[in-house]
């Protein structure tokens, strides 16, 4: 899961539950992989089958809550998040993913409540790497939307700055234009996790990626992706989610360099693959990439078509959010 190898890890999931049928973890995990692989329907199969056997963690509410979010069914997203309440050591979990569904629609304020309420619950718990984990969630979401973002992710690493915070503090701060600490985060992680394939060829080229973007130098980013292309539609542990950040790094690169139509093939591998992006933000920014895509290739009626897509997913947005203003000033440029 973890690497992307989807149709793999179904096959070890489904002898997992052979061998354990009452196993909560395989369930969640196979709900997960089917979602991965757009089979919507066996996934909500599986979450019955956990259902009857009387099965209920955190991690089956979970994939509940994000076939849910797919569907538009906010009565059982609410259902799962009024489950948790309360819950020490799950609550945190359901929090944060409705953080990342009020960022999703591009209600910032929103999202950082949950996320503030999520730490708070993590901290409850003593489980401080984790509460770091949705501290630096917020903070790439911040540096993603074109807001400071330093505060952010120093506050997650000052938290628990394990393998996953560092990585993706170092991320959040080359994407917010903090290169420098970007660049001493990064020799960091290669230090200590030599042997570490996530760290060593998905998050280190995409941090390298978003660094050479800072310094204009497209090509390079696309280069040092080349590595990551493998694992790009994997899971990023612990999250459950895939957050395909190499995808949309190599189509921020593309339009950096001005060729449209491979940028517009990038963003459209993350339209194309709902079930393992989610609800992470970076699901609905990928629709300003076709937009901008098109424009670079000349085709103005369809640029207004995949820019209005994205006006209408953020029709409820907070309205000073960076990337907000930059698509609509690009769209107003169409009419």
């Amino acid at each position: 899961m973890t690497l992307g190898k989807w149709e793999k890890a179904l096959q070890e999931t489904q002898e997992s539950l052979r061998l354990e049928p009452n196993s909560g973890m395989a369930h969640s995990n196979l709900a997960w992989i089917q979602l991965a692989l757009d089979r919507r329907e066996d996934s909500k199969a599986t979450l019955e089958q956990a259902r009857a056997r009387k099965l209920d963690s955190q991690f089956l509410r979970l994939a509940t809550y994000e076939i849910a979010f797919l569907q538009g069914d906010q009565n059982t997203m609410q259902q799962q998040l009024a489950w948790a309440a309360g819950r020490v050591g799950e609550e945190d979990w359901l929090l944060s993913a409705q953080s990342d569904t009020e960022a999703y629609f591009g209600r910032l304020a929103k999202a950082r409540e949950f996320s503030r309420r999520a730490v708070e619950s993590a901290l409850h718990a003593n489980a401080k790497e984790t509460a770091a984990l949705w501290q630096v969630d917020a903070a790439l979401r911040e540096a993603e939307f074109g807001n400071p973002v330093r505060q952010s992710a120093l506050a997650a690493l000052a938290l628990a700055p394990g393998r996953e915070v560092r990585s993706m503090a170092a991320l959040a701060l080359a994407l917010g234009g903090e290169a420098a600490h970007a660049q001493q985060l990064l020799g960091g992680l290669n230090r200590d996790f030599p042997q570490s394939t996530i760290v060593q060829d998905y998050w280190l080229p995409s941090i390298h990626a978003a660094i050479e973007m800072n310094g204009k130098n497209s090509a390079r980013a696309v280069e040092v992706l080349q590595t990551a292309a493998p694992y790009e539609l994997g899971q990023c542990q612990p999250f459950q989610v895939g957050m395909l950040y190499p995808i949309y790094l190599r189509g921020q690169a593309y339009l950096l360099a001005g060729q449209g139509k491979e940028a517009g093939a990038e963003f459209q591998k993350i339209i194309d693959h709902r079930g393992i992006v989610l609800n992470f933000p970076l699901g609905a920014l990928a629709r300003v990439g076709p937009g901008r895509a098109l424009v670079l290739q000349g085709d103005s009626t369809n640029a207004r078509s995949a820019y209005q897509e994205f006006l209408t997913l953020w029709r409820d947005a907070d309205p000073d959010i960076p990337i907000l203003k930059e698509a609509k000033a690009e769209y107003a440029k169409l009419q």
